[in-house]
């Protein structure tokens, strides 16, 4: 299950059941399924207050996931600040919804296993986030970037 959830912030609009299935779709490629997934949109302020308590980082981020996986089965909380979304987005030249959907599996793919803290596994990172954005689009028809 995937829920869609907001704290003091709008929950972005985009079609939940594409989103749902190519996150499912994604997840398999690593052969994993997915349990329980709560998306949680939330403003600069609420991220970067969740980062220094449970990070012990001061500043703002895109987003951060708590992994609650078990074997095969991935789970988790994935708190997206929307604010900083926007922001990424006009500094990288995409849309919101390029960036959002980027950042969104973003989270998954931490679930999955891969990580991003050094420059190596960044390259792995951003090399299957570009995959998954190109799968969205093309088996999925989704043109609304």
């Amino acid at each position: 299950m995937i829920l869609y959830t907001n704290i003091e912030i709008k929950i972005p609009q985009f079609p939940r059941r594409i989103i749902s299935s190519w996150i499912k779709n994604v997840s398999m490629t690593f052969q994993k399924e997915v349990g329980e997934i709560a998306y949680i949109f939330c403003t600069d302020t609420k991220i970067k207050k969740l980062n220094k308590t449970y990070l012990s980082h001061n500043y703002y981020t895109d987003v951060i996931t708590f992994d609650y996986s078990k074997n095969e089965i991935i789970s988790g909380d994935i708190f997206i600040s929307i604010e900083t979304v926007k922001s990424n987005a006009e500094k990288y030249q995409v849309t919101f919804k390029q960036e959002l959907f980027r950042v969104m599996i973003h989270g998954i793919l931490h679930l999955c296993g891969l990580n991003d803290q050094t420059e190596k596994e960044n390259e792995i990172m951003k090399i299957f986030e570009t995959n998954a954005l190109i799968v969205l689009k093309n088996n999925y028809n989704y043109n609304e970037f």
